[in-house]
């Protein structure tokens, strides 16, 4: 069956988020600052904000949790524009070719519903996807839930069989896979227009 459709995740393959982007200068100690990402701040409980928890909620849940590290809590999404550091240019550059195909373009991301709208109005290639992306903070579901990819399917009427789905996270990738998608797991090593073309995708 043709493909048809090319579905993105954003962070890890368009966007380049990191909070050591910020805690390494905040921390100036290396040891100190994976020591507060792996054990307090985890990508678990960030995760959660990506479900659609808030900010405070989630903020006020880790304090409580380890009162003796508040200000390093708090300074985590005061401060998340920071770890935002930049697009991932080759990439975006090979979405901007697609742009110019027949493929529909969407977008499928595990992000906040309060801070998804500040890349939406900083870096403008997202106007590319007309609108057609499904932001977990929103939806109140989180990859690697199927139902998040069958609410894409639904609301716009495509099919798994005939969509490319492109994501950084391995569990998301198997997850796509066993609903029928055709997929490309992005790595640092990753050149996307080549995967896409060993796909048959014509850019």
């Amino acid at each position: 069956m043709a493909i048809k459709n090319i579905i993105f995740d954003f962070g890890g393959v368009l966007m380049d988020w990191n909070p050591r982007y910020f805690f390494k200068d905040y921390f100036n100690d290396d040891e100190k600052m994976e020591f507060f990402l792996k054990n307090v701040a985890v990508d678990d409980w960030n995760a959660e904000q990506d479900r659609g928890r808030t900010l405070k909620e989630g903020t006020e849940i880790l304090i409580e949790k380890y009162p003796d590290w508040e200000k390093e809590v708090r300074a985590y999404y005061d401060n998340w524009t920071t770890m935002l550091r930049s697009d991932i240019p080759k990439n975006v550059e090979v979405l901007r070719k697609l742009a110019d195909t027949d493929y529909e373009l969407f977008g499928l991301t595990n992000w906040s519903h309060e801070t998804f709208p500040y890349a939406l109005a900083n870096y403008d290639f997202f106007e590319l996807f007309k609108g057609k992306i499904v932001v977990s903070g929103e939806e109140k579901l989180i990859k690697p839930d199927p139902k998040i990819w069958e609410l894409l399917l639904d609301r716009y009427n495509i099919k798994a069989e005939e969509s490319v789905f492109i994501d950084d996270n391995a569990k998301n990738i198997e997850a796509a896979k066993t609903l029928g998608f055709i997929t490309v797991h992005v790595t640092e090593e990753t050149d996307l227009q080549t995967e896409l073309e060993k796909l048959g995708v014509v850019i």
